[in-house]
């Protein structure tokens, strides 16, 4: 559910950073080398929904070289799921501080990039065929909710929780959705929301939650479940990433917008290229 030229920036991969095991302390190379094969879930198809709302486009940053060695952080928190997670939303503190890390291509949260990587690699081990790209997973994340609306802390939680518009019927062009569990996960009673930095309603969420973290529980707020949900889903059905006309039917699946899919390839080209999109490329949604 969803709407509302510089060199491209060098990433190394978790993979690369534990080859390289003069730059990681030995120990910390062993759990993350346990955490990589415990994050592979279990397969589950994802259904996606609404439109939201677009954002402002963000100021063109300089990308860090090792954005993604957020990955290296969390690798003590991954262990292997023995069940279904189970399907909330975490209680939120006040004190939530943003992660303290260096920003990817075009100033996207570290944090951010380190949960679209994650699913890419759960995605390659789970389901090959697909060919997901974080980037991908970034355009979508840039285009509903500007990643967490750019802030979330060092476990992926946004520093603000993330909702869309109440679909009460009174906003033009949204569906009228109504509850369908009770305000447990959006907070609402009477009508539904889309909820989370990926915007899934309540409903589909019960339905097709993933785990990203490995934590024991699908969070929707959370970036590293969120991200890995929403690639699960584009990924559904058998459809290659790789091939423009799949990727589009795909995207075409979360929001059934042609200016949609327009803005989410373009950010997803500049999240790979580290060149800002035109504004000719971001059409209104």
């Amino acid at each position: 559910m969803g709407r509302h030229r510089k060199q491209p920036a060098t990433t190394v991969r978790r993979s690369s950073l534990i080859a390289l095991t003069g730059l990681v302390p030995a120990g910390l190379v062993a759990v993350t080398a346990a955490a990589t094969d415990a994050t592979i879930a279990s397969n589950a198809a994802v259904e996606h929904d609404l439109p939201g709302t677009d954002a402002e486009a963000a100021p063109e940053l300089a990308a860090a070289p090792q954005a993604d060695i957020a990955e290296i952080a969390h690798a003590e928190a991954r262990q292997s799921p023995s069940a279904a997670p189970i399907v909330k939303t975490v209680a939120q503190p006040n004190d939530r501080v943003a992660a303290d890390l260096p920003a990817g291509p075009l100033g996207i949260p570290g944090i951010a990039v380190a949960a679209y990587q994650n699913a890419e690699e759960q995605l390659a081990v789970e389901n090959p065929t697909c060919g997901m790209s974080w980037s991908l997973l970034a355009g979508i994340g840039r285009v509903e909710s500007t990643h967490a609306y750019g802030k979330a802390d060092a476990d992926g939680n946004p520093i603000k929780a993330v909702y869309g518009p109440v679909l009460d019927g009174s906003l033009y062009g949204n569906n009228v959705i109504h509850d369908s569990d009770g305000g447990e996960l959006d907070g609402l009673g009477g009508y539904d929301r889309a909820i989370g930095p990926m915007q899934f309603l309540p409903e589909t969420w019960h339905r097709y939650a993933a785990d990203g973290n490995a934590d024991g529980v699908a969070d929707p707020q959370n970036l590293f479940d969120a991200a890995l949900t929403a690639g699960r889903y584009l990924c559904d059905g058998g459809l290659n990433m790789r091939d423009l006309s799949q990727q589009s039917k795909a995207i075409l699946r979360y929001n059934n917008s042609m200016a949609y899919v327009a803005n989410v390839m373009a950010w997803s080209t500049s999240y790979s290229n580290g060149m800002a999109p035109k504004p000719s490329d971001l059409p209104r949604i």
